[in-house]
């Protein structure tokens, strides 16, 4: 097969990243644009050489030159696109959360099953294409650790200085966005975690709790947000592992970020996110020592590579015809938590997940 034509559907920020991506993916091309401003999509056409700006996504689905698509806007009637894409044919991509419940990744699923062949995936496996995240996993996968017991995310931010132009309205709305801290950046910890441990987890009971942004900082959001800047959850899994996930913006307190994962005879530590001198270490049970550690993997990480990586990835494996790194089957587990950890705040009590089978 020849290059996968991409249609692009929204031109705001994150548009930009995934043009980038086909232009460094020796699978993908950027054919069509279009967005609900007319002058924004012919903007962004004449800024990243693309030929055609369609006047609706309607006449973007229905461009024969269009392979696959990429929804590149909030979560609000991403799910009605993505049916009416998978009816027209098209390979989707779907940006992070994949959908604003359990119920609308049902919906896409059945769209994809009635398409026959085509592929979807979601954007929220961009930290998985880390060569340090590629490198855990096959660590996990070896079985070095043990029995696992802990799959740890932790990642609270402090506020900074008042921003310097308008928030954006949709990020920390429940209407618009399904949620606030946990569709912006929890999202990616659970593909993370749940990736890196092979998709071998099966969550069983959720614990948490959602704070909103606090008084003081009540100008770093938009006026009207009314979704979570700090979340705690405790998932229960099968088999007696905890995976454990805070995150927070906004919060006040110091920087503290830390991944890990500790099984029965060792345990690893990462870093979710890109930098210059990101490191791999493996904790080792020693009779004689203790704990030993060893350095496994160091190196530069970019942003480019988190960015590309959905697209690029999706095009390889329509080529290939292989899954893509976090298909519907993937997301469906993500949401099913994700739901799971909101039920559990607003009723204060732990949530049991149906015995469903877990994606591999």
């Amino acid at each position: 097969m020849s290059k996968v034509t991409f249609g692009l559907v929204g031109c705001g920020v994150i548009a930009g990243m995934h043009a980038e991506a086909a232009k460094a993916s020796p699978d993908a091309e950027l054919v069509a644009v279009t967005d609900l401003r007319a002058d924004a999509a012919k903007a962004f056409a004449d800024k990243h050489g693309v030929a055609t700006v369609h006047a609706s996504t309607d006449d973007l689905f229905a461009d024969a030159n269009v392979d696959a698509v990429v929804l590149a806007m909030p979560v609000k009637g991403r799910t009605a696109l993505a049916v009416e894409a998978l009816q027209a044919g098209k390979h989707v991509l779907l940006e992070k959360p994949a959908a604003m419940n359990v119920d609308e990744v049902a919906q896409i699923m059945a769209a994809r099953d009635a398409a026959g062949d085509r592929v979807v995936a979601g954007c929220s496996a961009r930290h998985r294409f880390l060569p340090s995240a590629e490198k855990a996993t096959e660590v996990v996968a070896s079985g070095v650790l043990g029995a696992l017991r802990v799959v740890r995310g932790r990642a609270v931010m402090p506020a900074g200085g008042p921003p310097k132009s308008p928030p954006p309205v949709w990020r920390v709305r429940k209407d618009l966005n399904a949620g606030g801290i946990m569709s912006n950046w929890g999202v990616y910890d659970l593909d993370y975690l749940l990736g890196v441990c092979g998709w071998t987890l099966t969550p069983r009971q959720v614990l948490a709790q959602v704070w909103s942004v606090s008084r003081q900082f009540g100008n770093r959001v938009a006026e009207g947000s009314d979704a979570e800047t700090h979340v705690a959850a405790l998932v229960q899994c099968e088999g007696g592992v905890a995976l454990t996930l805070e995150r927070g913006e906004f919060v006040p307190t110091v920087r503290d970020t830390a991944w890990q994962i500790i099984g029965e005879r060792a345990s690893l530590r990462m870093n979710l996110l890109p930098g210059k001198e990101n490191q791999l270490w493996l904790d080792e049970s020693d009779e004689e020592k203790g704990v030993v550690s060893k350095l496994l993997w160091e190196g530069e990480e970019t942003w480019p590579t988190v960015h590309n990586g959905p697209l690029g990835d999706l095009a390889e494996a329509i080529v290939h015809g292989r899954p893509p790194r976090t298909g519907l089957e993937q997301a469906m587990v993500i949401q099913r938590i994700t739901d799971a950890i909101y039920a559990s705040s607003d009723t204060g009590q732990a949530v049991t997940l149906a015995d469903e089978p877990v994606a591999r």
